[in-house]
């Protein structure tokens, strides 16, 4: 059985080796997601834990609230992901309106 971990409150300067090396305390880590922003590249301080062969609400119990780095961490069950939420949400770094067919501007 496999399930999927929300991680919160992550410091900045994690690395994924860091949220690893923390969650195999509690079980063997198939894979970590660290999110970043889609513009920016920027670590947003939050990712996904998946993990094999252990229970959610024990991974949960044994580390929310643990000290990674120089914070405590927020851990519980992902949520399903919705359709349509992995697209990017408003102009996405256009300015407001403008369109994708329009040219640019000539500056005055």
């Amino acid at each position: 059985m496999v399930v999927d971990i929300y991680v919160g409150n992550i410091p900045f300067e994690a690395t994924e080796e860091d949220v690893r090396k923390l969650f195999e305390v509690a079980g063997k880590v198939r894979s970590i997601h660290l999110i970043t922003d889609h513009i920016s590249g920027k670590f947003k301080g939050c990712g996904f834990v998946k993990m094999a062969d252990v229970k959610a609400r024990v991974v949960i119990d044994t580390l929310d609230g643990a000290l990674l780095i120089n914070r405590q961490i927020e851990v519980s069950e992902a949520r399903p992901q919705k359709p349509g939420d992995s697209k990017p949400a408003g102009n996405r770094g256009r300015k407001p309106g403008s369109s994708s067919n329009k040219p640019p501007r000539k500056p005055r």
